[in-house]
């Protein structure tokens, strides 16, 4: 019996205990995926970043400093070697906790975009899910606990333009959440999605009026702040947690009350 499943037969941990688990997090050096990454570290799990960006890369490595950090830098588009990595991976011991984040977000007019752009970004932000979920669910499955968390988006909701297939990617990972989540639950799997709501990262120098947009965001927001990377790792430690066991197949909003459901 390994370490991790003994862990998760001795009973209920408070949310955040996740000392022990091992995380597989797509997109984790950049954006909201490095402030989380840390904060999954300081919690006590072991973190496989996969990550294409070198510069992002480093700066995490720079900041985190623990050998429970395992940064890999893959492309997701190419499938064969992400699925040899995973592979590789596994043999070392199961994941029992995936984070599919990783995402690209071009943008422009709907009839600008040729098909094999549109494609692209299905091949990240879709696909790679596809194959990292495919990749550790028979481990997951054989210890009979995991936790599957996609990252979905507030674009979900409508009043953003010029983003379809980003959102049609979006809405892709959240129909595969609920699918999932019936489909595995019975192993004692857990499948989720977060949908962060406007957080001041890189994505939004997309936006030619830096002030004008922040005004915008706290107009539509019940909490008159912006969301801080420690938002979106609160809710991803809690879902990864055994306190949210009885949790699965929901779509949960961290966006300052923009979306209420």
């Amino acid at each position: 019996m390994n370490g991790s499943l003994h862990l998760r037969q001795s009973g209920p941990k408070a949310p955040g205990a996740l000392s022990g688990l091992r995380v597989l997090f797509t997109g984790a050096a950049g954006g909201l995926g490095h402030g989380t990454t840390l904060a999954l570290l300081a919690s006590g799990a072991e973190v496989f970043s996969i990550d294409r960006d070198h510069a992002h890369n480093e700066s995490l490595r720079s900041e985190a400093h623990a050998a429970r950090l395992h940064l890999i830098e893959r492309d997701l588009t190419d499938t064969d070697a992400v699925r040899a990595c995973l592979r590789d991976i596994v043999k070392g011991g199961a994941i029992n906790v995936l984070i599919n984040n990783a995402a690209i977000y071009p943008t422009k007019p709907f009839e600008d975009f040729t098909l094999e752009e549109q494609r692209a970004v299905q091949a990240v932000n879709v696909d790679a899910a596809l194959v990292c979920t495919a990749e550790v669910l028979p481990a997951m499955r054989a210890q009979n606990w995991g936790r599957i968390i996609n990252v979905t988006s507030i674009t979900l909701g409508g009043g953003w333009e010029n983003l379809s297939p980003y959102v049609q990617s979006k809405g892709a990972l959240l129909g595969l959440t609920r699918a999932w989540a019936r489909e595995f639950g019975k192993w004692g799997i857990t499948v989720n999605a977060i949908a962060p709501g406007a957080f001041p990262t890189d994505a939004e120098r997309i936006h030619p009026d830096p002030e004008a947009y922040n005004r915008f965001v706290l107009d539509h927001q019940a909490v008159k702040r912006r969301g801080t990377p420690n938002d979106i790792a609160a809710a991803v430690m809690f879902l990864a947690s055994d306190g949210a066991g009885f949790i699965t197949g929901q779509n949960i909003a961290v966006d300052g009350g923009w979306s209420m459901n």
